[in-house]
């Protein structure tokens, strides 16, 4: 075989169907190959970015190793934002990406970068392939590495002449010798029995779980623990789907957005559990003052996180699933203490709030009911960054895990479109939800077409309210409400120095996301009011392909709770009248 073949049976044999990407000079040789073979699906993206982001949607919802194709020189570095998307997020890709030749690497060749020198920092790990003689191991260590330990993005980069090069005794690696790469996974049989004892002995403890449960596919284990226990349970941005939005002893996404019981809990409790979660600044606050009187213990696949942001007590490194299991038989039932009760009255007794009736336009967090209202029960959700975003992770109802995909840690605008696209294709049949700010939906609109092309039925939410909005927040509660270059309707004749809507404002559509979804072959729908909410989503979930359904939204509605920057989680802004609990 070839080069391009190897890579071909290669992606086969690690249970590849589909992939995404975008030819070019170099990775002809391969696209050449792969036009030749029926087995592999390949999805002609409009935007190499986007293509890692529908790679990366589809490891999301599956937990497979999603895979994304691109040429060298400008498409290698166009990927830059989706590998760093998913190395923030822990999600197994694979990016693979053509070179200049061999005998030119470091000649400043036409389209040559040094892939393997730009993505060191924001990859798993990364190869540059050699010879076709290395090119089967690399391949099944690459894989390997994605989705083994704690999953990450590997950059495979592959010089041309790797592609023409014949192997005449080619295999594929059975096994993986990776001798500085063992992953933990039964952790220490001494710590999980520490822990269990600390469990027994402790009056408020608390869950603290994120996507490593979901990665570790350790809802079951968690669920089995908190309601032997009556343990009370949080979950962050990248958990959410863990365990149903309804169920009792959940109280909800803590930090900078999270919910007053949940923020409030972390505070008081005097044992916090983390269970795949890397105590991010967000979900914390202000460091120094987070979680004052509580043992901290951390179970990780990653030994690397456990201590890196505070100290912890009692650190376990192993898989969720496995130590979760384990520590579950060494734990005895527990009734519901005081400490639970209360807790769980915090949630009843701070209900998310906002102005339904609000005289400025349709409330976004609304919009965001109402699809979780009409949305079927196994339906995907994925969003892009930004306002709608937090309202989404607070007012969609998560039934279930990988049906809520977000960019987290790395927050990118542009990501949920090609997301969802991605997402839709690994699940035929399950509805697949994206819902987009204005502003992050135009980052890679061009991804209509492919769903339109391929049929890809991803219904698109877009809340518009004309805003940056996350930024516009920030600029309105702590900058003087100086709005600016945040309002996506700005012209020379605005005022230098906006403060919000007024008369000056242009009353037009810039873009008409109904015509720009018609112009690319796709339905578009439009609610300028909140009596047509409803309708709209109606139609647009009903019908079979793509759609865009655009929602004319209060301009300067703010996502409450909020605990405002360099503050402890506990100092929470509440309500859309700003009261403070």
């Amino acid at each position: 075989m070839n080069g391009s073949q190897i890579v071909i049976d290669a992606l086969k044999r690690e249970g590849v169907t589909s992939l995404f990407g975008y030819p070019g000079g170099v990775v002809i040789p391969l696209f050449d190959a792969l036009n030749n073979d029926t087995g592999l699906q390949v999805i002609l993206n409009r935007h190499e970015q986007a293509a890692v982001h529908a790679a990366d949607g589809y490891a999301r919802s599956t937990g497979k190793v999603g895979v994304a194709l691109v040429t060298s020189g400008p498409g290698s570095t166009n990927t830059v934002t989706g590998i760093a998307t998913a190395k923030l997020d822990s999600i197994p890709i694979v990016v693979i990406s053509g070179q200049v030749k061999n005998d030119l690497i470091g000649s400043d060749g036409f389209q040559e970068v040094d892939m393997t020198g730009i993505t060191r920092t924001i990859c798993k790990h990364n190869f540059l392939v050699p010879s076709v003689e290395e090119l089967p191991r690399i391949m099944k260590e690459a894989f390997y590495i994605a989705r083994t330990g704690r999953p990450g993005p590997v950059s495979v980069d592959i010089p041309t002449d790797v592609f023409y090069a014949v192997l005449k005794n080619y295999s594929y690696p059975d096994t993986v010798r990776l001798p500085g790469y063992k992953p933990t996974f039964e952790g220490n049989p001494r710590q999980i029995k520490k822990l269990a004892q600390t469990i027994q002995q402790s009056e408020k403890p608390l869950f603290y779980t994120g996507g490593g449960i979901t990665a570790a596919g350790a809802e079951a284990e968690l669920l089995a623990i908190v309601e032997k226990t009556n343990i009370p349970f949080v979950t962050t941005l990248m958990g959410l789907g863990t365990a149903p939005s309804d169920h009792p002893l959940f109280l909800g996404m803590p930090g900078m957005h999270g919910r007053y019981a949940a923020n409030h809990a972390m505070m008081q409790c005097d044992l916090l559990i983390a269970v795949g979660a890397r105590f991010d600044d967000r979900v914390t606050g202000d460091i120094s003052r987070f979680a004052p009187n509580a043992v901290i213990a951390h179970i990780d696949v990653d030994p690397a996180e456990i201590g890196k942001n505070v100290h912890t007590e009692i650190p376990v490194v192993g898989d969720a699933r496995h130590v979760l299991g384990t520590l579950n038989t060494l734990l005895k039932p527990r009734k519901a203490n005081g400490w639970c009760k209360a807790v769980i009255s915090w949630k009843e007794t701070t209900p998310l709030r906002y102005d339904r009736n609000n005289a400025k336009g349709t409330a976004p967090q609304y919009v965001i009911e109402k699809i979780s209202e009409l949305a079927e029960d196994d339906a995907i959700f994925v969003t892009d960054v930004g306002q709608h975003q937090m309202f989404s992770a607070l007012y969609l109802n998560h039934k279930r895990p990988r049906s809520f995909l977000t960019s987290g840690g790395l927050g990118t605008m542009g990501f949920g479109l090609p997301a969802a696209m991605g997402a839709a294709l690994a699940n035929p049949g399950r509805p697949v939800i994206a819902i987009c700010g204005d502003g992050g939906f135009q980052m890679n609109i061009q991804e209509l077409a492919t769903c339109a092309l391929n049929g890809i039925p991803v219904k698109a939410v877009v809340i518009n309210n004309q805003y940056l909005g996350m930024v516009r927040q920030w600029q309105e509660m702590f900058w003087d409400k100086n709005y600016s270059k945040v309002c996506l309707k700005q012209t020379p004749d605005c005022p230098p120095r906006c403060k919000g809507p007024n008369g000056h404002c242009p009353q037009v559509y810039l873009p008409d996301f109904v015509k720009v979804a018609e112009a690319n072959g796709v339905k578009g729908l439009r609610a300028e009011t909140a009596d047509r909410v409803e309708a709209v989503l109606r139609e647009g979930l009903a019908h079979p392909g793509p759609v865009v359904m655009e929602f004319l939204v209060s301009k300067e509605e703010n996502v409450y709770p909020m605990v405002p920057g360099g503050k402890a989680i506990d100092e929470i802004i509440m309500g859309s009248e700003g009261t403070q609990q």
